[in-house]
């Protein structure tokens, strides 16, 4: 009995932290570049269970006969072992200002290949985003709306002097008679990159990555006063959670069917002393 309470309330534990994530992707279904988050869940081992006893056969000696039949397996419960981002291509919108930039990913040789644009974290270290919101700050470089530096091809910021300044696709900055490179990176395998907050990624101790300008078979864009937009599908996520939120209840209801027979069980063995 006990053990499928514990089956039931882990399974709660699983639903409730798959709901946070899903409430999450809700939450930034407007943020740009957005990469939703998709909750992998697991059962723990199942348990093989098995008779064991002896059965009396009524001869003149007496003879009893071992018993160890399988009788099946059982669920020992389950848990909401990672969140994944899922790196799919999001709508585009225009939105009429320099700074922003689109990140539009075409071809690519690998399944799981995906492209970012390079910025800098406040400890200066190598970070990823597809957010291409960017602004201007006062000493005249182009940062993300939360002032990481962006960075150029060799991995310096980028120094515009101001707003006015031309993009190609290729991702060329033609700034007055100056020309800057954008940076922007490849990951063969984006599974390995990982969520740092602030619409910043970093890469995995197993992550590959490249200049995306110098991987074979890699295609991008770059489209100035545009913005990426973020990969939620609004509709699909309440369903999931709507579907989520059930699945809590009834395993909420189970423990409540376990709560009460153990109530009884109580009861019945008190009146028996």
């Amino acid at each position: 009995m006990f053990r499928g309470f514990y089956t039931s309330a882990s399974a709660m534990v699983a639903n409730q932290r798959n709901q946070e994530t899903l409430s999450n992707n809700i939450a930034n279904a407007n943020t740009p570049g957005y990469k939703q988050d998709q909750g992998v869940k697991r059962a723990f081992p199942e348990m093989l269970i098995h008779e064991m006893g002896s059965k009396s056969i009524p001869t003149k000696r007496g003879l009893n006969i071992p018993i160890d039949r399988q009788i099946g397996s059982m669920s020992t419960g389950m848990y909401l072992q990672e969140t994944v981002p899922s790196f799919t291509q999001g709508d585009v919108r225009e939105t009429g200002n320099t700074t922003d930039m689109a990140l539009v990913q075409g071809e690519v040789p690998d399944e799981e290949g995906f492209t970012f644009f390079n910025v800098q974290n406040e400890e200066g270290e190598a970070r990823f985003t597809r957010n291409g919101n960017f602004t201007v700050d006062g000493e005249g470089f182009l940062t993300t709306n939360n002032g990481y530096y962006v960075l150029n091809e060799d991995g310096d910021p980028i120094q515009t002097g101001g707003m006015e300044f031309n993009i190609l696709q290729d991702g060329t900055m033609q700034i007055g008679d100056d020309e800057e490179l954008l940076g922007v990176t490849y990951t063969s395998n984006s599974s390995e990159f990982i969520k740092q907050g602030d619409d910043l990624f970093e890469a995995g101790e197993d992550a590959v990555v490249a200049d995306a300008r110098a991987a074979d078979g890699v295609n991008f864009e770059v489209q100035q006063g545009m913005l990426e937009r973020s990969n939620v599908d609004a509709q699909q996520t309440m369903t999931e959670m709507m579907s989520n939120y059930r699945s809590f209840e009834l395993n909420q209801r189970v423990m409540r069917a376990y709560d009460q027979n153990m109530q009884t069980a109580v009861s019945e063995i008190g009146r028996l002393q």
